[in-house]
């Protein structure tokens, strides 16, 4: 299965994000991480089938009511074999 890297940009720390991507994750059936960078972001690592991985791209372009998106960078990884998602 296609592993992907994001990297979410803008208010995204301390607003649930993590969480919401949690369950967005679990939703879609995508296995992986979350969890918050130094600079502010949240790196997100997802493993799944191409459609599910889109869903939660537009789905972290979005993120929870209280987050504001302002960038989401992608990069393709090996896959991983990760299994469930987690928070970090």
């Amino acid at each position: 299965m296609p592993a992907l890297r994001f990297i979410v940009q803008g208010r995204v720390q301390g607003v649930g994000y993590r969480y919401f991507v949690l369950q967005q994750a679990e939703a879609l059936g995508v296995s992986g991480f979350a969890r918050n960078r130094t600079d502010g972001s949240v790196e997100v690592v997802a493993e799944g089938s191409d459609e599910a991985l889109h869903d939660l791209e537009a789905r972290l372009r979005e993120g929870p009511a209280f987050a504001h998106v302002t960038g989401l960078d992608r990069a393709p990884l090996a896959p991983r074999g990760d299994r469930g998602f987690h928070i970090r």
